[in-house]
């Protein structure tokens, strides 16, 4: 399950720098009407309106898989805390330390408080 997770992630990282990369690499609104006058764009790759398609809807698929992943990751993160609350013998353990210190020290016990060690002595000390 730890593999998976991982995969996941590294998959959500990198279609997060495709984002960040496209984003950057597309032209803003601005830019259409310097194309219009034969700035360029003419002699592009795509042609003159290919570029923005194919850069829009690449951005497109790279924010569709990192919203999955999110949502996978989230789920996956859900799942792995429901295992660890429904453990409850490690939760009960410092209550039983804390009654049995308590006890030993023979103050009163207070349920979810948390006692000082008790103090060395004095001749355990000299030793």
């Amino acid at each position: 399950m730890q593999f998976f997770a991982n995969l996941v992630l590294i998959v959500q990282l990198l279609s997060a720098l495709a984002i960040i990369g496209l984003v950057l690499v597309q032209h803003g609104k601005g830019a259409d009407m310097g194309a219009s006058f034969g700035s360029g764009a003419s002699g592009s790759l795509f042609g003159a309106t290919g570029s923005a398609n194919f850069l829009s809807r690449s951005t497109a698929v790279a924010a569709t898989l990192f919203f999955g992943c999110t949502l996978g990751l989230a789920f996956l993160a859900n799942g792995r805390s429901a295992v660890s609350a429904g453990d409850t013998a490690l939760d009960r353990a410092p209550i039983a330390a804390t009654a049995a210190s308590a006890a030993a020290s023979g103050a009163a016990a207070i349920p979810g408080a948390v006692l000082a060690p008790a103090p060395v002595a004095a001749s355990a000390a000299s030793e």
